[in-house]
């Protein structure tokens, strides 16, 4: 694979932006949809498209509305978030068993994202892919190049289609003329379907969560009244995570005290009846090493099932630039750390790892951890994703079959 210096990378890209397809660029989170597109958007421009309509629909009535207010919101003209960077909403029915939906959405979705294209400027473009339900959109936009860069195993996730999503997902894999791919464990079965997957881990955003262990940054008011030990976690509260464990953890040490910053977007109502847990909710990415700063000891309590055994969590490399201790589930990214990570099985060995944590610290040992991602700033993770584009671009050799039927 070429690896061009970066100038003649943009020399070989001239005149090229993306279509962008990601997750909710609003969200409380900041993922790796993120953090990639705002760094292609310092080097090429970009349109980010979010693109709702993976999940699958529950009340008929109130999703209705909810997509006819997503259209509405499509019919807008892009947002523009920088010099470079461009914002749309290209939404699509989740009703997609209903005849004549998914055709409507196929449509709708070309004629609204090459209308967003047009009204941003980008004539030239690259069709990037980090969700895969609009991935019928590949081979349609007139682009040089698509790509699709998968950062989970998407039709494990709570709530969604899941016939359609693992469809669309096998589809645009096959189709991508280059798949990077995040988790470790999907990349054998993406390799059976694409001979051009690129191993993507995720980076961090080292210069950010290293204030954690600065001695001038500030603890926020809410957490510097808490009575230490403090057991934290940062990250959206959803069905992966395992809230039976962090409410027994919460019984059995009412002396600790437990810090989860996050949305929560699942009932907690038995973590809340507990004194010792604190909820102060989501909270701007760039105030986290604050509450970073507070914890004692990082926490990744993830439900043992299919949707975690394919993640390679972002909040992992966070935690490690914080400097502090880590105790987390296992799965196969996470154990690639397990020299920094203290892994757990079940909850009583989860809570003899918070123990183990707490009595064996030392700022040696922040040192190696925050040394472990010391070289895997996004930075550096996206610099090498251009490479590998850049050098697809350069073959051009179009990988489209027919996901979808001939639109107008």
């Amino acid at each position: 694979m070429t690896d061009l210096p970066r100038g003649q990378r943009l020399h070989a890209l001239d005149g090229v932006g993306v279509a962008y397809f990601g997750n909710d660029w609003y969200a409380e989170n900041r993922t790796s949809s993120h953090h990639v597109a705002e760094r292609l958007a310092r080097q090429l421009p970009v349109l980010y498209v979010d693109s709702p309509g993976m999940r699958a629909p529950n009340t008929s009535g109130r999703d209705l509305r909810r997509g006819l207010r997503k259209l509405a919101a499509a019919l807008r003209r892009p947002q523009r978030l920088g010099p470079n960077l461009w914002h749309c909403t290209v939404p699509q029915l989740p009703f997609r068993r209903v005849p004549g939906v998914d055709l409507l959405n196929q449509v709708f979705g070309r004629w609204a994202v090459r209308r967003a294209l047009r009204l941003s400027g980008i004539q030239r473009r690259i069709s990037w892919f980090v969700v895969p339900h609009p991935g019928f959109l590949a081979g349609q936009l007139d682009e040089e190049l698509c790509v699709y860069y998968c950062i989970d195993d998407y039709a494990a996730h709570p709530g969604v289609d899941v016939e359609t999503i693992a469809a669309r997902d096998e589809a645009l894999s096959r189709c991508a003329d280059v798949l990077f791919v995040a988790p470790p464990a999907l990349l054998a079965p993406k390799r059976a379907l694409n001979a051009n997957v690129v191993p993507a881990p995720h980076g961090v955003d080292l210069a950010l969560f290293r204030q954690a262990a600065d001695p001038a940054t500030e603890l926020p008011p809410a957490a510097a009244a808490l009575t230490h030990p403090v057991i934290g976690y940062i990250g959206s509260i959803h069905e992966w995570i395992d809230i039976p464990m962090l409410e027994w953890l919460a019984q059995q040490r009412p002396h600790w005290s437990f810090l989860l910053v996050g949305q929560a977007h699942v009932a907690i109502d038995g973590l809340r009846r507990l004194p010792n847990v604190h909820l102060p909710g989501a909270q701007p990415y760039a105030s986290l090493p604050r509450w970073a700063k507070a914890f004692d000891v990082t926490i990744i309590p993830y439900r043992l099932n299919r949707q975690v055994a394919n993640a390679n969590p972002l909040k992992l490399r966070e935690y490690l630039a914080t400097g502090k201790p880590v105790v987390s589930v296992r799965n196969p990214e996470i154990e690639k750390f397990s020299n920094w990570v203290r892994l757990a099985d079940d909850r009583d060995a989860f809570l003899r790892e918070l123990e183990a944590a707490l009595q064996d610290d030392s700022h040696e040992a922040a040192a190696r951890r925050i040394a472990a991602v010391a070289d895997q700033d996004w930075d550096r993770r996206v610099d090498s994703v251009m490479a590998a584009v850049t050098d697809a671009h350069a073959r051009r050799i179009p990988a489209f079959p027919s996901m979808s039927p001939t639109l107008p």
